[in-house]
């Protein structure tokens, strides 16, 4: 164990944070580095890495979610005890960041109004870009730091005067899906120190450094609201409106509670009922007859799409042009996927037409469309409709 952190943390040494960073984005050892520290292993690690290399390191913790988790408990004050100990363990400084106010308007009332349209929107890639690297990186240089320094399992490569997102090492646990609409000026400003490590080696190194987050589990659910009993939770904002479960064929098989607590190729959660030998999937959702679709079968034609329209195209590197247009790509269309071979054929102000070399399954509006050149994260844009 010792030996594989010390050929990490000479590799992080020479290479300095492992990114090939220009002159003018090489942090110096008196710069102070802000670390985004939500109390899991992954920030935990990141500011460890910092501090040993020798850099003024304080550490941040923002409060987006001011309510108790569904047992009771508040995870953002559990959160908070564990970035404590950690900075304590570290011996840095640290701050409490709050924006309740901003994350509620800018992230879950927009977040709140797609879901009211029967759309499934992402609210981590909208954190990301509104609040994380934009609000929080802003409160990290006005307390004179110099760099913000994250936990994603991303890179950053600097070229040219210009900032790329490249993919993490980690295939696993790559973050870039999530950042596609952080622009490349705050990736300026930005560190990923854990980006080119497995999960595997982050947990080794965290042992090994005595901190009492090695073990944590891995948040899951929406960024910062966490893991809940998603369509209770919805409950409390939105208001159930009951429609038809219906076939293909017009045939009506029961009744959804609305709407906004479903998702295209969803399965549980239909309470159909029968002996059929094969479940019902969710093929589409229709807000004008606030209807839903199901088909028989995982595999389902229905539930397959060749093509789709996106909309608020967001480009990491440049403003919305026609760089990529019918140019070869890979792109994601939801997290984890692999990459897809895709080219866009058409490009109309911010609307553009997605074509797949192969079928794409449960393409869902509201979704993002994430595209890549190798390892290098391009933009994204919100799924419109499949085609």
């Amino acid at each position: 164990m010792k030996k594989l952190h010390q050929s990490l943390q000479s590799e992080l040494n020479h290479n300095e944070l492992n990114q090939p960073l220009s002159d003018l984005n090489r942090p110096l050892k008196t710069d102070r580095i802000a670390v985004g520290m939500s109390g899991g292993v992954d920030s935990s690690v990141a500011a460890y890495l910092l501090k040993k290399q020798g850099y003024d390191v304080i550490g941040l913790y923002m409060k987006n979610w001011d309510e108790t988790n569904d047992d009771g408990t508040c995870s953002a004050e559990a959160d908070y005890h564990d970035v404590m100990k950690v900075c304590h363990h570290l011996d840095i400084p640290y701050y409490t960041v709050n924006f309740v106010n901003e994350y509620w308007d800018k992230v879950f009332a927009e977040s709140l109004a797609a879901f009211k349209q029967g759309i499934t929107p992402n609210p981590d890639i909208l954190c990301n870009r509104e609040i994380k690297f934009d609000l929080f990186l802003s409160k990290a240089l006005s307390l004179g730091a110099k760099f913000l320094a994250t936990g994603h399992y991303c890179q950053i490569s600097h070229q040219n005067n210009h900032h790329y997102l490249l993919k993490g090492a980690d295939p696993d646990k790559d973050q870039s899906y999530f950042l596609c609409n952080v622009k490349e000026e705050a990736l300026k400003r930005s560190l990923f120190p854990i980006g080119n490590l497995k999960k595997t080696e982050v947990r080794a190194i965290a042992q090994e450094a005595g901190l009492t987050t090695f073990n944590k589990k891995d948040s899951t659910g929406i960024c910062f609201i966490g893991e809940r009993n998603f369509p209770q939770f919805l409950r409390k904002f939105i208001a159930l409106k009951p429609g038809p479960i219906k076939t293909l064929e017009g045939e009506t098989l029961g009744t959804h509670q609305g709407l906004a607590f479903y998702t295209i190729g969803q399965r549980g959660g239909l309470e159909l009922g029968g002996g059929s030998s094969e479940p019902y999937y969710i093929s589409s959702k229709d807000q004008n007859t606030n209807s839903i679709t199901v088909v028989k079968g995982s595999k389902h034609p229905a539930l397959y799409a060749n093509s789709l329209i996106a909309h608020q195209c967001s480009w990491i590197n440049s403003t919305l042009d026609k760089t990529y247009l019918n140019e070869p790509l890979k792109a994601k269309i939801r997290y984890r996927q692999a990459d897809q071979v895709c080219t866009i054929s058409e490009y109309n102000n911010d609307q553009i037409k997605v074509i797949f070399d192969k079928p794409q399954r449960a393409i869902t509006p509201g979704q993002s469309i994430v595209f890549y050149k190798e390892n290098t994260c391009l933009g994204g844009a919100i799924i419109s409709c499949a085609i």
